[in-house]
């Protein structure tokens, strides 16, 4: 008898959604905002409907984040700009996983503004 396996993609939009929320694990622990997303979506985007569109998008968010938060410590020298783009970038990096994943819910594309398409 021979088994065969079929790649049958589910729906499954709580598991998108909980994708975007373990962004917020920065806020929580200090670590595992990148990480933890990044594990999900490599495991599961060839089962489940959208994770990789989403998938794609978080972790292009999340690199984005990174460059800007680098990028913004020699900017803190500068009339302390630098210290604004951190503010701005600690609000976006809450608020946007939060939006995303009611999106994700409600079965939409993501959209996370400000972000480089480093994986396309």
């Amino acid at each position: 008898m021979e088994v065969v396996n079929q790649n049958v993609l589910r729906k499954d939009n709580t598991l998108v959604s909980i994708t975007h929320l373990t962004q917020l694990l920065h806020y929580v622990t200090g670590f595992g905002g990148f990480l933890v997303p990044l594990i999900i979506w490599l495991s599961s985007k060839n089962n489940v409907t959208g994770m990789a569109e989403h998938g794609r998008s978080i972790i292009n968010f999340q690199l984005s984040m990174l460059l800007y938060i680098v990028l913004s410590i020699p900017a803190i020298l500068l009339l302390g700009l630098g210290i604004l783009t951190l503010i701005g970038v600690g609000i976006l990096g809450f608020v946007l996983p939060i939006v995303n994943a009611v999106k994700a819910a409600n079965g939409e594309s993501p959209s996370y503004f400000l972000t480089i398409k480093f994986i396309k």
